[in-house]
């Protein structure tokens, strides 16, 4: 019954991978069950310990840091008040560097100027530069390169 000793040291190595979010404890779990299949086959210890250390080394060196690098990837959507960056609205009530106000996605959000020295009449389009809380800081569209 060595392939129920394997089927033991995955079940805690998938635990402790819960539990630190590491990527190794999960990819070693995979190698426990790689050499829990190949002790269910029949092949003596020898063969497992060879198939336990194969597959550890392929996870460790090859799979972890692909992993690494799709984890630390920024989402392909954004939500929220970011999804807001970079439309197009129209100013509603004069902004200027303290206040204003501009119709952005069908509604009205209080906004500011990106350059203090701007003010920006009713009717101008602008690109809204960023979101800060409630209020959308904005740039002028006629003014873009």
């Amino acid at each position: 019954m060595p392939w129920f000793v394997w089927l033991l040291a995955a079940a805690a190595l998938g635990a402790a991978e819960f539990f630190t979010l590491t990527l190794v404890f999960g990819l070693l779990a995979g190698a426990a069950l790689v050499a829990a299949v190949v002790a269910g086959l029949g092949i003596g210890i020898l063969g497992q310990l060879v198939a336990l250390a194969a597959a550890a080394a392929a996870g460790l060196v090859i799979l972890r840091p692909i992993a690494l690098r799709h984890m630390a990837q920024p989402p392909i959507t954004r939500e929220g008040s970011d999804a807001l960056i970079g439309n197009r609205a129209e100013v509603v009530q004069e902004v200027t560097a303290d206040r204003g106000l501009i119709k952005l996605s069908g509604e009205e959000w209080s906004a500011r100027a990106l350059d203090e020295s701007l003010v920006i009449p009713v009717g101008a389009l602008v690109d809204v530069m960023e979101i800060e809380g409630a209020t959308a800081i904005v740039y002028p569209r006629a003014l873009l390169p």
